[in-house]
């Protein structure tokens, strides 16, 4: 039982850093687009999002992989640790709740990274498939 808490965490982990890497080259990358061009933030609301939605889908689906078991379960806790840690910089930092429409665009995260981890579990679990 203890492993298999620790293979947990540890999978969750990995997925998560995955998010925050993903988001964090991204961020770099747009905010050099935003600075060395005309374009505005504005513009770039639907890229972002789209970035955004990617990076949790991949953060569930390493997650899942690493996992080997429980998809649904990693990505939708790593979906969710994610959109705790926002809220907390979010309530903590600037002092304000989530709105209503960041309550839908993170509720779609836990599902985008939940997907992630069932697909994860399904490419990666390393289970031979007989025909």
């Amino acid at each position: 039982m203890k492993i298999e808490a620790q293979r947990l965490s540890i999978s969750l982990l990995y997925g998560l850093g995955a998010i925050f890497v993903l988001l964090a080259v991204s961020s770099l990358v747009i905010s050099l687009i935003l600075r060395f061009s005309d374009l505005t933030e504005q513009s770039l609301h639907t890229v972002v999002t789209m970035i955004s939605f990617f990076s949790l889908f991949i953060g569930g689906l390493i997650g899942g992989g690493k996992g080997k078991k429980k998809g649904w379960l990693l990505g939708s806790m790593t979906g969710m640790i994610y959109t705790g840690i926002v809220f907390l910089v979010q309530y903590l930092g600037y002092d304000e709740l989530f709105t209503l429409k960041q309550m839908v665009y993170h509720i779609c995260y836990i599902l985008a990274a939940a997907m992630g981890g069932i697909l994860g579990v399904n490419l990666f679990s390393g289970r031979s498939r007989e025909a």
